[in-house]
């Protein structure tokens, strides 16, 4: 597995990473022994960067037990900000979000995390001076090593721009390339660690869609209108058979993109990414510019989903 160094970071990091959201939502207590194949699979695998938040249900907690043995061989990135999905309502205050940090802490079986990102999934411009004012006293404290910022579109740009974070982790796939126009530069001059999230896009691209197929989820609505657009101007010349090595392999063909996180809750799913980023990459640069050039023509102005 390809190692690379997050930014201007001191933090080395494999380019394919596990987003465990997952495992903390989609699996049960009962489940545990394969949420732990799954993350003892990653790591022997070559995997190093594990990404998880708070409300992503039992899955700090399946990491802690899990992985707590090995932490010295991992980078653990979690976030904060955004309400557990079993309550209701924001949690923007001061309070809230120190205690947050501390129950991951705890959760995750570990003194600190390497990195601490502020979920900013349901807010939109820039958060509170006194919110932002808390991370960075988490890394005073040494409750974290770097900070990061977790968003899309005008949001991710601000906090480009800020100066205040060490990496950005935002949407970039087939699909959702506009991270294209100005994100991926921009963080690339200022050194930020990029960490691509929902890279595979719901596993959307190359689909054979029926008008009976049915998504509740808003984001997966989304992205399978968009694949069908894109599919639809016809076939591409040297596309991969596999459609999940289309997609890893276009968005590791960016190499401002540090480290992309997969999300599973099946080890051998995780065991298929691992060997195709190591065996079968890089895809042609033709095919990923034929990409650029259909998202260009029918997804120009289509922003990043969130």
């Amino acid at each position: 597995m390809e190692i690379v160094q997050l930014g201007k970071t001191d933090l080395k990091v494999s380019r394919l990473g596990v987003g465990l959201v997952e495992i903390g939502l989609q699996l049960t207590e009962n489940d545990k022994d394969q949420a732990y194949e799954l993350l003892n699979t990653a790591l022997d695998g070559g995997i190093n960067f594990f990404d998880t938040a708070e409300c992503y249900g039992i899955s700090e907690d399946i990491i802690g037990e899990a992985l707590s043995h090995r932490r010295n061989e991992f980078v653990l990135a979690t976030k904060a900000g955004h309400p557990s999905y079993s309550t209701e309502g924001l949690r923007w205050d001061v309070n809230t979000i120190k205690q947050s940090i501390d129950r991951s802490l705890k959760r995750l079986k570990t003194d600190y995390v390497d990195l601490l990102q502020i979920h900013a999934y349901d807010i939109f411009g820039p958060p509170p001076d006194d919110i932002i004012q808390v991370f960075i006293d988490a890394k005073r404290d040494g409750k974290t090593r770097y900070i990061g910022y977790s968003q899309e579109n005008e949001e991710a740009m601000w906090a480009i721009k800020s100066g205040l974070f060490d990496t950005i982790q935002t949407a970039f796939n087939i699909m959702d390339q506009r991270g294209l126009v100005d994100i991926l530069d921009e963080a690339s001059k200022s050194e930020m660690g990029v960490i691509a999230k929902r890279p595979i896009g719901n596993g959307m691209w190359g689909r054979t869609f029926k008008k009976s197929d049915h998504y509740e989820d808003s984001v997966a609505k989304s992205l399978r209108v968009r694949a069908e657009k894109m599919q639809s101007i016809g076939e591409i010349e040297d596309e991969p058979d596999d459609h999940i090595l289309a997609a890893l392999g276009f968005v590791l063909h960016h190499s401002q993109i540090h480290t992309a996180i997969v999300g599973s809750r099946n080890p051998q799913h995780v065991k298929s990414n691992i060997d195709m980023v190591n065996n079968q990459l890089p895809i042609s640069s033709e095919y990923v510019e034929e990409l650029h050039k259909r998202y260009k023509l029918v997804g120009r102005n289509w922003r990043s989903i969130d």
